[in-house]
């Protein structure tokens, strides 16, 4: 798929930059595949549109705060995004990339971050010092690691969780589950068998594609989890033809995983799913819109199909629907 497929034009001001309340106010846009339509509604009628017989399943990662800000040797500020640590180090991102060098120490806020590697794009590995627990110092110094794009503070940290967040390990939220409020979790569960695995979320979501075609595009691995008596009920609803539904791209990326029987309960995936690549797993999905030219709008137009993601679009910014992590949600039936 080349890169200019996954291109569309987003006036700035869709851009979401706080979220609704209650969350279950947001607006979802109804995508049915079967008769290529297009429905809108709000995202509290989503019970609705489920069958008896559907297996829901959520990602119930939960956002770890860890974006510190920091001071380097010469007095001048910087940024560390930890990611996901590894060992006695941390993958992180820090800017400026290119004012930091191997062996520097960053002071911050009861701790040091020093600098092992670093890349042009900022990607590094980094070493934390504390006198005390490193996590307990994360949790003191670090702020909750909102998108760029997002240029307000928001008040509540709770709300960049969703509210079944339980595993903490993500650098960003899996933003389709935040429209959930527990009332409406529980009118799903009413109806529906609910399950959950993890996928903590890491460098993809905030490493833009660059190169021309996505069969270039390295994907960065991120850990996931399922419990096996999860995977067997998936497998089940599978094998019955009950409709299995995706809650976020972060989701269906473990259950596509997992449907190789060969693939482990608990490890990494760097699955690519685009057009062209077969959902074995993933019947539905609920999703919130994407930024252009990523893996994950390719991974919405495999499912529903190139045109009709298309259409989707252009009908959610010709109607003012908000878009991005805080914005409003699609489902695709």
């Amino acid at each position: 798929m080349r890169l200019s497929e996954l291109d569309y034009e987003l006036p700035e001001e869709l851009i979401a930059q706080a979220p609704l309340e209650p969350r279950d106010a947001s607006r979802l846009l109804v995508v049915d595949r079967a008769t290529a339509t297009l429905e809108d509604a709000v995202f509290s009628d989503l019970p609705d549109l489920l069958r008896a017989d559907d297996l829901i399943v959520l990602n119930s990662t939960r956002v770890r705060a860890a974006r510190l800000s920091v001071k380097r040797p010469t007095g001048g500020a910087a940024e560390v995004l930890l990611l996901e640590p590894q060992g006695d180090v941390w993958l992180a991102l820090v800017r400026p990339a290119r004012k930091l060098k191997p062996g520097a120490r960053l002071a911050g806020t009861g701790l040091e971050v020093e600098i092992v590697e670093v890349g042009e794009a900022g990607e590094a590995i980094v070493r934390l010092h504390a006198e005390g627990s490193i996590d307990a110092a994360i949790e003191q110094a670090g702020v909750m690691p909102l998108p760029p794009y997002i240029r307000a503070t928001v008040d509540d940290a709770e709300r960049y969780q969703t509210v079944y967040a339980r595993t903490i390990g993500s650098a960003a939220a899996p933003t389709a589950g935040l429209h959930f409020t527990p009332a409406l979790l529980e009118r799903v569960r009413a109806t529906c068998e609910v399950v959950d695995v993890d996928l903590h979320v890491g460098l993809d979501t905030f490493q833009p594609v660059t190169v021309d075609s996505l069969e270039q595009h390295e994907m960065h691995s991120e850990w996931y989890s399922v419990d096996p008596s999860v995977r067997r009920s998936i497998a089940s609803a599978v094998t019955e033809e009950r409709r299995v539904v995706a809650i976020g791209t972060t989701t269906t990326r473990v259950l596509e995983t997992i449907a190789d029987p060969l693939a482990p309960d608990a490890g990494r995936t760097s699955i690519l799913l685009q057009p062209g690549v077969p959902f074995r797993t993933v019947g539905a999905l609920v999703t919130n819109f994407h930024l252009p030219r990523s893996t994950l709008l390719a991974l919405v137009m495999g499912l529903a199909g190139e045109s009709l993601i298309r259409d989707a679009y252009a009908h959610a910014v010709n109607n003012r629907y908000r878009f991005y992590s805080f914005g409003d949600a699609m489902v695709i039936l």
